[in-house]
């Protein structure tokens, strides 16, 4: 890239930056909003200090102070894309503020968001690269319906993860990463450029949210990151006709896989898919970091080591998307062997878990106040259960 393309990516980092910056000092100004929602009992919460959930305002900070500097002068459909954010990211505010809003409220201002997409650019997913599936996809409606649906639960995914020291942060800066290498190895620059451009505001955000936890993307953040890494995927897979879907899905692989475990799960346990739980596979390992190695008064420790743990596992099916961009069956093949990996490791860490006597101990004190939670530290449900 030329010079003068760095000047948006450094714009988006450095007003992200500084306007997280600015909601940290401002913290005990619009703390109370926070104390409203009373996140420190929600059942996923992962800190014990009132926290703001506002960080999607520097995210969209530094993604308009790229757009200013010249984006679209690299991709035209940038201003598109950017502003079709605009209801899933009110959406995600407003509930980051207090106003609560019914999952299916929030799911409707995703859907709305994607629409938009589809109405102004007129992209959708083309292909699944599977075998008879992709003769369905021909038929455009059914097309636009799947992709609206995969859209909405990536930005539902990375809300997911959001809540532990830089996880949702970092992975998002992963993804957008090896989404610029896909690019690169597509030949497509103005893809490239503003896959950077997302990497460069969310690193801005993830200075102050990790390793410390004083900023997390709330809902609004959460939903924005997710909604234009899912499209910039998607404007991929329509211009690189080498570009295998399957490699793109394995960039985004951890939030997606997440995701599932926890519909699965849940599910399993006879729960709504939709309700929260503490059975994350990042809470599974905090919570045995806190019982095993540092104890329990040690959150502040075990909160961010756990998203250090957990990076490899993050980067490494990106990496192998971005190696097998173009192969399709190796690129299944690797995808289906994570999935394996990740089920079976989550599985042994709950058998694992149940034969401890001091961790069983530990949740079954957490099992009796999942209806009362300790403020300071979020206990996990039993592992015992079929949760």
């Amino acid at each position: 890239m030329a010079a003068e393309d760095w000047i948006p990516i450094l714009a988006a980092f450095s007003a992200s930056a500084s306007t997280a910056f600015l909601i940290v000092l401002t913290r005990d100004h619009h703390i109370s909003l926070v104390l409203r929602r009373d996140d420190l009992r929600a059942t996923q919460a992962a800190h014990s200090v009132p926290t703001p959930r506002i960080g999607g305002i520097a995210l969209l900070a530094g993604l308009a102070a790229a757009t200013l500097l010249g984006a679209p002068h690299h991709a035209p459909w940038w201003q598109l894309l950017l502003l079709s954010v605009l209801p899933v990211a009110l959406a995600g505010l407003l509930e980051d503020l207090g106003l609560r809003l019914k999952p299916a409220w929030r799911l409707a201002a995703a859907v709305l968001s994607s629409l938009i997409v589809v109405a102004t650019l007129g992209t959708w997913l083309p292909r699944l690269d599977v075998p008879g599936l992709d003769l369905l996809m021909a038929w455009s409606p059914l097309a636009i319906a799947f992709t609206v649906f995969a859209v909405a639960g990536v930005c539902n995914a990375f809300n997911l993860i959001d809540g532990m020291n830089g996880l949702a942060g970092s992975t998002g800066v992963i993804t957008a990463l090896g989404l610029t290498a896909l690019a690169f190895h597509a030949g497509q620059p103005d893809i490239l450029h503003i896959a950077l451009l997302a990497a460069a505001a969310t690193t801005g955000f993830l200075i102050f949210n990790f390793p410390q936890g004083r900023l997390f993307l709330g809902d609004a953040g959460a939903y924005t990151l997710g909604h234009l890494l899912a499209w910039i995927g998607i404007l991929l897979l329509i211009r690189a006709e080498t570009l295998t879907p399957w490699a793109v899905l394995l960039v985004f692989y951890w939030p997606v896989a997440d995701t599932l475990l926890a519909i699965w799960r849940r599910r399993r346990a006879g729960r709504r898919s939709d309700e929260p739980d503490r059975l994350h596979f990042h809470q599974l390992v905090m919570r045995a970091l806190e019982i095993l190695v540092f104890g329990r008064g040690a959150r502040h420790l075990a909160n961010p080591l756990t998203t250090l743990l957990l990076i490899p596992m993050i980067a490494a099916p990106v990496l192998t998307g971005v190696l097998l961009w173009n192969q399709p069956l190796a690129a299944f093949t690797a995808l289906a062997a994570f999935a394996a990996l990740f089920v079976a490791t989550y599985l042994a860490g709950m058998a694992l878990a149940a034969r401890r006597g001091p961790i069983q101990a530990g949740i079954r004190k957490a099992a009796a106040r999942t209806l009362r939670p300790d403020p300071g530290i979020a206990p996990l449900p039993n592992l015992g259960d079929r949760a």
